[in-house]
């Protein structure tokens, strides 16, 4: 099972209750149909709006929102369906405009949502970001007071940002947070897209009053969460940029992509073609990358358009190889072999015997078990922990009806994982309350762990000892695994099919 997720983004349907855009919404539903056939086996496929699902929150354009994403629901394209309010859809409610409030209404964030998708590790937030953007303003006079007042808005927003998700993550996360893939959805731009610089509105350049008001401090609460991709709609045209800042915890210097954590912003037009605009919608693909010697995974974006309602959408970015963008993460995002297994394990009311073993071989089957000189003893106590962790879990998923020999295994096996956390941590110099503290965090990143701990051997140790005795409870514990009807090796060499 891989790692992968699926966005289709919308954006700016501007429904009004009439009906007059339904025809466009069924060509454009064909459209996506069409984009997201090739990824009908993504476990995670989800439908992205961007804001301004209506163009006024009346009841009628509001019944007629929920209509369109109840046919998105029906059509069987996605797994979920999230949006995010624009400011079409927060218009002040009044009751003699017959205006409802659209948060309610259609179930949108009023301030910020996290939605977690624990087989794809991916975090999508939904931020509204209706108070902190220069729209209102249609002018251009902005005083100072409006302009502080606004940048106040932008400042709560990425406190709101950074509050909503905290440094420790959720506990409901089944991986350490620096793990996730984590996407942003919002409805105003936080950067100026090169598209549409000329265009007008009420005969001012909109240019100035479409984006938030204090970008850069968004932008780097963003970069502070590990933000991947920021997701927006609002200006009716396409766009995609980079924003890149040093990244503090970079270990290169220079211009390399180590030294640089990096955002990338997708802009989405209006895809029902609103105000004579080019129609159009995106799909984001984050799946591993093929043909590359370091495996590592990728952003594939493909962007559609409808230049002024003329026709089908066709591929926007037709030069590049079958129209689609490839987007480095910079950062990799394979996981570890026990996290999978958790995530899996996790997903099972129940195990069958093959899944078990499976499972079971995944786990045992990594470097840290085999007489591999190359492996630190703290890279060898964070594999036996995380495979303790998990092994628990799978013991206790397992149907308890089999043999006693195999029942008594088990346990032998979970003995023997945590003698050898027990040796490690002997050798390395960290004591019985350091090993508890460890012992209790379920959620360890192997970077931050190796980094916090010593990886040499204490002062006065016979090393040479140590290993041998090492390698004997390795051999125990293959007698154990062999038990269950796994005679992986472990404590001999290393393997070809052994996992990292």
């Amino acid at each position: 099972m891989d790692r992968s997720f699926v966005v289709a983004q919308i954006s700016d349907l501007h429904l009004d209750g009439s009906g007059r855009l339904l025809a466009t919404v069924e060509a454009l539903t064909g459209a996506i149909r069409e984009a997201m056939a090739e990824f009908a086996d993504v476990p995670d496929r989800i439908l992205l709006i961007t804001g301004d699902l209506v163009n006024d929150p009346t009841p009628r354009a509001l019944d007629e929102a929920l209509a369109v994403i109840a046919s998105f629901r029906q059509s069987g394209l996605f797994t979920d369906i999230q949006a995010v309010a624009g400011n079409h859809d927060v218009k002040r409610p009044s009751q003699r405009g017959g205006r409802h409030d659209a948060y309610d209404y259609l179930h949108l964030p009023r301030t910020s949502k996290s939605v977690y998708y624990r087989q794809a590790g991916l975090d999508l937030v939904l931020l509204d970001s209706n108070s902190a953007s220069l729209t209102m303003l249609a002018s251009g006079n902005i005083d100072e007071g409006a302009y502080n007042a606004l940048v106040a808005d932008s400042a709560r927003l990425s406190i709101e940002l950074a509050g909503s998700l905290g440094s420790g993550g959720r506990a409901d996360y089944a991986e350490p947070v620096e793990n996730l893939v984590r996407l942003l959805a919002l409805h105003h731009h936080p950067l100026p897209q090169a598209t549409g610089e000329g265009k007008r509105f009420l005969g001012a350049p909109d240019e100035p009053l479409m984006y938030l008001a204090a970008p850069a401090t968004f932008l780097e609460a963003a970069t502070s969460l590990n933000v991947n991709l920021v997701l927006h709609g609002h200006r009716h045209v396409e766009g995609l940029t980079r924003y890149s800042i040093p990244d503090p915890r970079a270990t290169r210097s220079g211009a390399g992509e180590d030294f640089w954590r990096t955002i990338y912003v997708l802009c989405c037009p209006s895809s029902t073609g609103q105000a004579g605009d080019d129609a159009g919608f995106n799909i984001i693909h984050f799946g591993p990358m093929s043909g590359d010697e370091r495996p590592g995974y990728r952003f594939a974006i493909a962007r559609y358009s409808r230049p002024r309602n003329d026709g089908g959408f066709r591929v926007l970015d037709s030069n590049l190889p079958g129209g689609v963008i490839m987007l480095p993460v910079g950062r990799d995002f394979s996981r570890d072999p026990a996290i999978q297994s958790a995530i899996e394990i996790a997903s099972c009311a129940s195990l069958k015997r093959e899944q078990f073993l499976e499972l079971a071989r995944r786990l045992l089957s990594r470097r840290a078990f085999y007489d591999d000189g190359g492996q630190s003893w703290a890279d060898t106590l964070y594999t036996h922990l995380v495979t303790s962790r998990v092994w628990a879990d799978l013991d206790g998923k397992f149907a308890r009806s089999g043999p006693n020999t195999e029942i008594e295994a088990l346990a032998a096996v979970g003995a023997l994982l945590r003698q050898l956390i027990g040796q490690s941590a002997d050798v390395l110099g960290i004591d019985r309350v350091q090993l508890d503290e460890l012992r209790a965090d379920r959620l360890i990143n192997r970077d931050d762990f190796l980094r916090r701990w010593p990886s040499l051997p204490r002062e006065g140790v016979d090393s040479q000892g140590q290993a041998r005795e090492r390698l004997q409870l390795l051999r125990d514990l293959n007698r154990q695994a062999s038990a269950l009807g796994l005679d992986l090796g472990l404590g001999g060499e290393v393997r070809p099919d052994t996992l990292p």
